[in-house]
């Protein structure tokens, strides 16, 4: 029983929870359904265009949560849905929601509905209430929204524009870009800018256009900057009771007027900002903490500072500054606008301007009022300012006073620079530096200059001008003893306050010339010198245009006493220029010139040529040149350059870099004409050149010793020659020139002299003579017929032959041959054929015999005369000796008659020896035809060694004309071997 017991309590106690369970859930559903969700009531919409924010309020319904939709009401678009918790005013008992819309609320009508929601239980919709927009049908007018927003830099904004009934919309334009569009309703179109840049002051235009026509329907600004953000805000006195903060404003809002930021310090609020960074806002008394705010449509901003009193002190700026002058001090005197300066220790800073050059000075004092300025100038102006700050926890310097001019008193002027420059005719020039305004310590009203000869005791004073800064002296007018004399030249400078220390300088003789020159090289527009000091007295530095020898201008500077180096600066100095130094030691006592430079500030390329020469030697040409003078040089001379002209360019021949070497010689030349040019050059360049030419010839000395040797040798030759010639004389006498033996004739020829007429007389002079016997080694003269006329008919002489003359004969001498003789034409007459085998002697009458030769004379009746000339002995053919002469007759000429060949040996007719008379012509017939005349007259006598005529027809000339003049020498050369 027990255990029946105790399995039946856990039982009874589970079925007891579920029932209970059972019962909460009946009673909960019940509860449920007696609960009715009532639908919202008394909807009011309320709009804000200027956040573009859309308030709903309602009544009515126990429940806490509500389902909200907003629509577009023309086009019934969906624009928000979702479930909302509102507010609920615990007075009224009404519900509230806000909605910002992202397009501006005037865009179009929107139409709101509100259910009551628990859970998944909701009530119905509430009535629809409509926020009417500006494109309703009663509104005709077009429009472009939001207006003048105010964005910050970075959003995204949404433009609508309303187009009016009627027209036709086109497009939205943001800076100048056309925006994508998107329709709200029938007349409203919206774009959106996305991540707005910063405008300008005066906004970014969004134009709406419309296209019925095409114009700005309508428009809309947006001013798009930032929040404020002001820094630095700090809090100071100037009077030791009121505050001035000062801050900087920040980055540009890029909003202005209404737009802009407004500040308030303390819940004050300032003056309106000006338009510099730096801002600043006054309160009557210091307060010691301090609180800045900023705001502006976009946002604001606080800063906060917090100080004591007396560590912000910045004084005000002194006032009614005046001045007590001295010479080379002045004092200062200033008031102060606040009494509270008068106990507080202060330090002053003065500052002092004077030729354009400021100054500062420092003090310090409690209730410091003036201040006294040592090492002033006399005789200058100078302006001065004060300002102050706090000795003690010093926070900054005040304002500066306004400037005070005051001028210092004169004073004696400061002693002069002297120096002196020497000529070579015993003359001298004293100068002096003029002294600036301030060592001249007032207007300088004259300079007094004493020559002392210490020595004699002698001395000139001169007052000279203030604008005259050097004096001429004649060393000989003060020292009459002797050139070397020390004269001391004294120099003083006066004003009205007096004259100044005076300043000497010994005149003496320097032998400048016997020193070395060195050169130097500027830098930076300087001459850096250095030298090795070995005494004790100071040196001068002096300089001058190199050029110059004769009362020069010259500059110098003076060096301390154990000095070794200088920097020699001059506003003088010109490009181009060669200038000299020299380094004097002791200039007050005896000056002794140490050392000597010359330099170029910048060097140039010469301004002048080389004057130039030019001269031929032999198959040379010589180049010369002078130098250069020295100011027309403009730079140290390097070397020379020398050209030749090619046309146009210039070849470089030479490059002499000895500036020494003036001459230059171009080897080798051919004839022509060749023009050279040679430049000088510096460190900068060449200059233009001399061009000098030349034409060149043949070397006429080396041709006219040519010739010379050549005629010597030929002249030595002739006389080799004539001596050999003269030693073998027999043997050239008897190769070159045998003797022609003498004719020997019979008879009487002691008649004189006359032409051989051998025109046939009637008593036949010449007898010819047939034999029985021939005898081939005679010769015999043949006897051819005359032709008449040629094969053509046509006459063979010259001349017309005259029928009533006797038949004329040609003479040959012919050599007896075993052949017979034939005439020459094969037409020949019988008479000639009648003679074909006769052996003919001539013997010839009327000719005499001189010496070695014969003549042959015509007789009156112009008939020709011919004799046999008889010889043992037979007649050399190369021979020259036997020349026979004849004087033709017109008988003897007008008859001719061919010959047979002639039989020449060839060296008879190619020696020197005997020949007939010049001009013969062959016995052929091709001759004759030719020749278009009868063949040689028969008339002419032939010699009997030759084949030729003695006197050939139609030679008339001399023996004289056709005899050379070296023949003519070498037949008497051989003909003194004869005697």
């Amino acid at each position: 029983m027990s255990g029946l017991s105790v399995g039946t309590r856990p039982r009874a106690s589970c079925s007891l929870v579920w029932l209970l369970w059972v019962l909460h859930g009946l009673l909960a559903t019940r509860a449920h359904a007696t609960m009715v969700l009532t639908v919202p009531d008394q909807v009011t919409l309320s709009g804000n265009t200027e956040v573009q924010q859309l308030s709903i309020s309602w009544l009515g319904g126990a429940a806490s949560t509500f389902d909200l939709i907003i629509l577009r009401t023309e086009f019934n678009e969906t624009v928000f849905y979702d479930t909302v918790s509102p507010t609920v005013n615990a007075v009224s008992g009404r519900h509230q929601w806000n909605w910002t819309s992202a397009e501006p609320l005037e865009c179009t009508s929107l139409s709101v509905q509100i259910r009551s929601r628990y859970e998944q239980t909701t009530s119905e919709w509430s009535k629809t209430q409509i926020l009417k927009g500006k494109d309703i049908p009663g509104t005709k007018s077009d429009g472009m929204y939001p207006i003048d927003k105010i964005v910050p830099v970075g959003a995204n904004t949404t433009f609508c524009c309303i187009v009016a009934e009627g027209k036709a919309f086109e497009s939205i334009y943001y800076n100048g870009t056309q925006m994508n569009v998107k329709r709200l309703s029938r007349r409203t179109y919206a774009a959106t800018a996305y991540n707005q840049r910063h405008s300008e002051t005066s906004g970014t235009n969004i134009p709406c256009y419309s296209n019925s026509p095409r114009r700005v329907n309508s428009g809309t600004v947006v001013f798009v900057g930032y929040a404020p953000g002001p820094s630095d805000l700090v809090c100071e006195t100037h009077d030791l009771t009121s505050a001035v903060c000062q801050w900087n404003e920040g980055r540009d809002t890029h909003l202005s007027g209404k737009r802009a930021t407004r500040y308030s310090l303390n819940k004050r609020n300032c003056p309106g900002s000006s338009a510099m960074q730096k801002k600043q806002c006054e309160v009557a008394q210091w307060e010691g903490n301090w609180t800045l705010v900023a705001v502006n449509l976009l946002g604001q901003y606080s800063l906060t500072d917090a100080a004591e009193l007396a560590h912000r002190v910045s004084p005000v700026a002194p006032y009614k500054l005046s001045s007590v002058v001295y010479a080379w001090n002045a004092t200062v005197l200033w008031e102060w606008k606040y009494d509270g300066f008068s106990s507080l220790a202060l330090v002053c800073q003065v500052e002092l301007t004077a030729d354009g050059y400021k100054t500062k000075r420092i003090y310090s004092g409690v209730g410091l009022r003036s201040v006294t300025i040592p090492g002033l100038n006399p005789d200058e102006h100078y302006i001065v300012q004060v300002r102050c700050g706090s000795q003690k926890n010093f926070w900054k310097w005040g304002s500066w006073s306004e400037p005070i001019a005051f001028k210092t008193n004169t004073y004696v002027p400061d002693a002069l620079d002297v120096w002196m420059w020497m000529n070579g005719d015993n003359t001298a020039q004293v100068f002096w530096k003029p002294l600036t305004h301030a060592q001249s310590h007032g207007q300088i009203t004259n300079y007094e200059v004493t020559l002392w000869n210490p020595e004699e005791n002698r001395q000139h004073t001169e007052i000279l001008p203030p604008t005259v800064y050097t004096v001429s002296v004649n060393l000989t007018q003060m020292a009459s003893t002797s050139n070397e004399s020390k004269i001391v030249a004294t120099v003083l400078a006066k004003n009205t306050d007096g004259g100044s220390q005076p300043a000497s300088v010994t005149l003496h003789h320097t032998d400048v010339d016997s020193l070395a020159v060195s050169r130097t090289d500027s830098s930076d527009g300087s001459f850096p010198l250095s030298w090795q000091s070995n005494t004790t007295c100071s040196f001068v530095v002096e300089w001058h245009d190199a050029t110059c020898v004769h009362d020069c201008p010259v500059e110098w500077m003076k060096v301390a006493a154990g000095g070794t180096n200088a920097s020699i600066e001059s506003a003088n100095f010109q490009p181009g220029v060669r200038y000299s130094f020299s380094l004097y030691s002791c200039p007050s006592e005896f000056p002794e010139v140490l050392q000597r430079w010359q330099g170029y500030i910048q060097e140039l390329v010469p301004s002048s040529s080389v004057p130039l020469s030019i001269t031929q030697q032999q198959s040379d040409v010589v180049l010369t040149w002078g130098e250069i003078p020295m100011a027309y040089r403009r730079g140290f001379l390097l070397g020379y350059n020398v050209y030749i002209s090619n046309g146009s360019q210039l070849t470089l021949l030479a490059k002499l870099s000895d500036q020494k070497t003036r001459n230059y010689t171009v080897k080798g030349l051919s004839q022509g004409t060749y023009k050279f040019t040679v430049r000088a050059y510096t460190s900068a360049g060449e200059d233009t050149g001399t061009t000098a030419s030349i034409i060149f010839e043949p070397y006429t000395d080396w041709l006219i010793l040519e010739l010379l040797a050549s005629l010597g040798m030929v002249f030595l030759l002739l006389v080799v020659v004539t001596f050999i010639c003269y030693k073998k004389r027999k043997w050239v006498k008897k190769a070159f020139y045998p003797d022609i033996p003498e004719p020997k004739l019979p008879g009487d020829w002691s008649r004189t002299q006359g032409p051989l007429d051998v025109k046939p007389s009637p008593h036949n002079m010449v007898h010819i003579v047939e034999k029985p016997e021939w005898d081939s080694s005679k010769e015999a003269l043949v006897a051819i017929p005359e032709e008449d006329e040629d094969h053509d008919g046509q006459g063979m002489g010259d001349e017309p032959v005259d029928a009533d003359e006797p038949t004329s004969l040609r003479y040959y001498n012919q050599v007896v041959d075993e052949r017979p003789i034939r005439p020459r034409f094969p037409d020949s007459t019988s008479s000639a054929s009648s003679l074909d085998s006769a052996q003919t002697d001539v013997t010839y009458t009327g000719i005499q015999t001189s010496g070695s030769s014969l003549v042959f004379q015509l007789d009156q009746q112009g008939s020709c005369e011919g004799h046999q000339i008889q010889d043992d002995h037979p007649v050399n053919s190369g021979g020259r000796g036997y020349w026979p002469q004849m004087q033709q007759s017109a008988a003897c000429s007008e008859v001719g008659l061919a010959s047979p060949e002639p039989l020449l040996e060839p060296q008879a007719a190619n020696s020197g020896g005997y020949k007939p008379q010049t001009s013969w012509h062959l016995d052929s017939p091709g001759d004759a035809v030719e020749r278009g005349s009868l063949a040689p007259s028969l008339g002419s006598p032939t010699s009997v060694a030759s084949t030729q005529f003695l006197l050939p027809e139609g030679e008339e000339q001399d023996e004289e004309k056709r005899q050379s003049s070296a023949s003519t020498w070498f037949t008497n050369l051989l003909s003194s071997t004869k005697q």
